[in-house]
């Protein structure tokens, strides 16, 4: 056993270490051939003021005047070392940034993951209980709906009934404006979010609902459900003692392999709301031309979708004996 969690983890850190040399490098070429001059977007207004000598030193300091090889290279280096530069909006290390505006991705993702997939596993439950009754059409028509509705266009429909209309949240930010950062309380950070976890929840409740209906549905058509039946077995005990593990195993899968769906529901909810989260940096970052801060973004996102896999994959091994099994006879 130990020798096939070895073998794994060795599988996995190659994946990894190929998949972050191959967006390096993608990313980079993307970003270096984009139309956005980097220090008009770094000066902004002033650019009418710069001269060539000015213009020819800001190049100098952030290693525009290079070649785009040795820019690489230096990047690569810099990148193998821990150090991901520095941002050429915040004026800060990559680092620090994308930790500060992590911080509030993650509870703003964390709160949505946990609703959706709670909320979606029991209204896919249900909805297999009730099957081709009036409450699985609804559960499916809104399902259905919604898995083709942007997050963006969510994100507007809610500001413009709960922010605009009814005034019950604020329209947009993280904290209260014009509040001292001091004076700002876990309940102030709650209320301001809300809304984004609110959008991201009902866009990622369709999938996992979906999918557990119709996973349901086949485990209440097995024969051991059918032998069930005839013993008297019927409604939540049926589910409790047959359909709940078959049915949540899958879901929970595929809640974890969600991680790359939810990080970019994330970047559209943080954009519309304003919120202060690694999708607004991301979106900023590439508005204004700084590189280093949308490279070590792609670079973080592309771990942290690896990382949701490779916990879904674990999990998978970890509750089905089968899988343990079929990974010891491979």
């Amino acid at each position: 056993m130990l020798r096939s969690a070895g073998l794994f983890f060795i599988q996995k850190t190659v994946r990894l270490v190929l998949l972050l040399t191959a967006v390096s490098i993608i990313s980079f070429l993307l970003v270096r051939s984009s139309p956005i001059d980097p220090v008009q977007a770094y000066v902004g207004a002033d650019m009418v003021r710069l001269g060539p000598e000015q213009r020819e030193a800001i190049e100098a300091y952030w290693g525009l005047d290079k070649p785009l090889l040795q820019q690489f290279g230096q990047w690569s280096s810099s990148l193998l070392q821990g150090d991901l530069g520095t941002s050429m909006i915040y004026r800060r290390p990559v680092a620090d940034v994308i930790g500060e505006r992590f911080m509030n991705s993650a509870a703003l993702m964390g709160a949505a993951w946990l609703f959706s997939g709670f909320i979606g596993f029991a209204a896919g439950a249900l909805a297999a209980m009730h099957r081709n009754r009036w409450l699985d059409r609804i559960i499916r028509s809104y399902c259905y709906i919604l898995a083709s509705t942007p997050a963006f266009w969510i994100g507007l429909l809610l500001m413009m009934v709960f922010a605009v209309w009814l005034g019950w949240f604020p329209v947009g930010m993280g904290v209260p404006a014009g509040v001292l950062a001091q004076d700002v309380t876990l309940m102030d950070r709650i209320h301001h979010m809300i809304l984004p976890a609110l959008t991201l929840s009902i866009v990622g409740i369709s999938s996992v609902a979906l999918h557990t209906r119709q996973k349901l549905i086949d485990v209440l058509g097995s024969d051991y459900v059918l032998f069930a039946r005839a013993r008297g077995e019927r409604g939540i005990r049926l589910f409790w003692r047959h359909g709940l593990r078959n049915t949540a195993l899958p879901a929970l899968t595929l809640q974890f392999a969600s991680f790359s769906e939810l990080f970019g529901g994330a970047v559209l909810a943080e954009q519309v709301f304003s919120y202060p989260g690694l999708g607004e940096a991301a979106v900023q970052a590439g508005l204004r031309g700084d590189v280093p801060l949308l490279l070590g973004i792609v670079l973080f996102s592309a771990v942290f979708v690896f990382a949701g896999n490779t916990i879904a994959e674990l999990v998978y091994k970890l509750i089905d004996p089968r899988m343990r099994e079929r990974g010891r006879a491979v």
